[in-house]
């Protein structure tokens, strides 16, 4: 069964051309020409992937992923946009994008972004683990994670860092490591992209983003999960 691929866009000719490519590589593939009908589609039935333009009219690309992300809707986010400045790349990834394209784009590049990140959610849907770290807690098999008797509404990114980090308690991560097992070794993503995603992750387990008890930092190098913690 081919997987759907929502792409949210509103210029026509980026629209159609997404189609016709997307539908060669054996995707089932559906259009919105805005924020509002993008997202209505998305909550009456999640996609395997949505490509989300961020100058929509109705509901903006921010809106609309802060939105399905507080829905706890996990289907991964591929932005696509004309906007280049960092500060919007960084606030979509914070927002919980997967991944971002900036506009003129390559097809072919495109379309490998939506292959890495269609097979990462894949592997994580493979594995059957169950990690603890009380009290918190991740289903690998069920793709959920919850704190205590709390649900966390995590990102499927910000799930792959959460698992790395508990498999590896207690352990040094360096950002090349998270680069390399998150988001794949040939996806062009910065050091930044890794700090943005567990600043993310960190509001969303941390009693106190000031003092973090969990995910601690270590200087120049990367991050680590309090194995005391993980202990307890």
């Amino acid at each position: 069964m081919s997987q759907r691929i929502l792409v949210i866009e509103d210029e026509p000719g980026i629209r159609l051309a997404l189609k016709d490519e997307l539908e060669f590589e054996s995707f089932d593939v559906e259009l919105a020409a805005d924020g509002p009908t993008g997202l209505a589609s998305i909550l009456r039935s999640p996609p395997a992937l949505i490509i989300l333009d961020l100058m929509l009219p109705g509901q903006n690309g921010f809106q609309v992923c802060q939105e399905v992300r507080a829905r706890g809707i996990r289907a991964p986010i591929i932005v696509l946009t004309a906007r280049t400045q960092e500060a919007d790349k960084v606030r979509g990834l914070g927002l919980g994008a997967d991944d971002y394209v900036t506009k003129p784009f390559s097809l072919a590049e495109l379309v490998a972004r939506i292959h890495a990140v269609l097979r990462r959610t894949a592997k994580d849907d493979e594995d059957r683990d169950l990690l603890e770290a009380p009290p918190i807690k991740l289903d690998l098999r069920r793709h959920c994670a919850s704190k205590g008797d709390i649900e966390l509404h995590l990102t499927a990114t910000e799930f792959r860092i959460l698992t790395l980090l508990l498999k590896r308690r207690g352990e040094v991560i360096t950002r090349d490591d998270f680069l390399a097992h998150v988001w794949g070794e040939h996806v062009s993503v910065t050091h930044r992209t890794v700090d943005t995603h567990v600043a993310a992750l960190r509001k969303k387990i941390e009693d106190d983003l000031d003092h973090p008890t969990y995910i601690l930092s270590v200087r120049n190098v990367g991050y680590r999960f309090n194995e005391n913690i993980a202990g307890s």
